[in-house]
C-alpha cells in the first residue's frame, strides 16, 4: 500500500504485554509510548496504586492517544470466571469487571475488553447462559457511561481453554448479546487464529458484523517447542505460527472485507511479549518492522 497504515487504523500497543510489570516500571514505559508518534492508541490494564493510576491518567490525557482497557488480567490473575456455573463465582468475576469499567473511565478509555472463562463439555450450554448474563450486565452498566464492552476470542482447548471461540460460536454469542444491547463487539486476534485452528479469512468473514477491535501477534502451536501456547512471542520466533506472510494475509482479508476505513479507523494493537531473556524495546521495534513490511507488500 502506498498510503500509510495510520490512515486506516489507530495503531496501538498492549502496554502490559510488551512491557511486563515485573520488569518494566509502568510510568516509564507509558511515557515512552506516549512520546512515540507511531502509536495512536494504547491498551492499559488495572493500576492498583492510587497515585500511579492518577499519574498514568495525566500522561494519557496529554498524549492524544485512544485509550483502551484490557480487563483480561483481572480475570486470569486470580482465576475468575465470568461463565462460572456457580453463581457466587460468576458474581466475583462480574464484580471485578464492573470495577474495571469504572477504572477504564477514569483513565480515559471508552470501554473494556475481557475474555470468557474455562468450561466443561457437560455444562457448556449452562456456561454459555452464565456468560450471556455477565456480558449483558456489563453492557447495561457501561451504556450508562456511553462505553463499549468487547469480548476477545481465545483458544478453547489449548492454553486459556476459554468458552469463546471458535469463531462461529463467537459470532453466535455476539448476535445473542446484540439482541438486547448495541454497545458490544468482538476483538479478533491474529495470534489466536493458530490456537483455534482457523484462518484469517474464516475468522474475519465469520465474525465480520461484530468486530470492533483488532489485535495482531504470534504464538507457538507446535507441542514440545519453546513458548508453546498463548504466550505471544515476537514475530519470527522459532517454530512459531506468524510472521510477515501471515500478517500480509491478515491485512489482505481486512482490505477485501472493507475494514480499511479512513473516516472511522479501528484500533489495531499488537500483543507481543518479550521472552525472559529479551528486551521489550527490541521486541516493539521488531513488530513495527514486520507491520511495515507486510503493509508495504499489500497491493493497492
Amino acid at each position: 500500500m502506498k498510503e500509510s497504515i495510520h490512515k486506516y487504523f489507530d495503531m496501538g500497543l498492549i502496554q502490559w504485554m510488551s512491557y511486563p510489570p515485573q520488569k518494566y516500571p509502568l510510568l516509564d514505559t507509558l511515557t515512552k509510548v506516549a512520546r512515540d508518534p507511531y502509536f495512536n492508541a494504547i491498551e492499559m490494564t488495572q493500576v492498583k496504586e492510587d497515585q500511579e493510576r492518577e499519574n498514568a491518567r495525566d500522561i494519557l490525557a496529554q498524549s492524544h492517544m485512544r485509550v483502551c482497557y484490557g480487563a483480561q488480567p483481572r480475570l486470569l490473575g486470580p482465576g475468575l470466571n465470568p461463565n462460572a456455573i456457580n453463581e457466587e463465582d460468576r458474581l466475583l468475576a462480574e464484580k471485578t469487571l464492573l470495577e474495571a469499567i469504572d477504572e477504564a473511565e477514569y483513565l480515559g478509555a471508552k470501554g473494556i475488553a475481557f475474555l470468557s472463562g474455562k468450561w466443561e463439555a457437560a455444562t457448556k450450554e449452562e456456561a454459555y447462559q452464565q456468560l450471556l448474563k455477565t456480558t449483558r450486565n456489563l453492557c447495561s452498566y457501561a451504556a450508562k457511561k456511553d462505553m463499549m464492552i468487547e469480548l476477545e476470542i481465545f483458544d478453547y482447548d489449548m492454553d486459556k481453554c476459554s468458552l469463546i471461540g471458535p469463531a462461529p460460536l463467537a459470532a453466535q454469542f455476539a448476535a445473542d448479546v446484540c439482541l438486547t444491547h448495541n454497545n458490544f463487539g468482538l476483538i479478533v486476534d491474529l495470534s489466536h487464529f493458530p490456537t483455534t485452528y482457523e484462518t484469517s479469512k474464516f475468522v474475519i468473514q465469520c465474525t465480520k458484523p461484530y468486530i470492533t477491535h483488532l489485535h495482531i501477534g504470534n504464538n507457538v502451536v507446535k507441542e514440545g517447542c519453546e513458548a508453546y501456547g498463548d504466550l505471544h512471542p515476537r514475530f519470527g520466533y522459532p517454530n512459531s505460527a506468524n510472521d510477515v506472510p501471515e500478517l500480509l494475509d491478515f491485512f489482505q482479508v481486512l482490505k477485501d472485507e472493507g475494514f480499511l476505513d479512513a473516516k472511522a479507523p479501528m484500533v489495531l494493537s499488537f500483543e507481543v511479549q518479550p521472552r525472559p531473556d529479551e528486551d521489550g524495546d527490541i521486541i516493539v521495534a521488531n513488530t513495527k518492522r514486520v507491520i511495515e513490511r507486510a503493509w508495504a507488500l499489500l497491493e493497492d
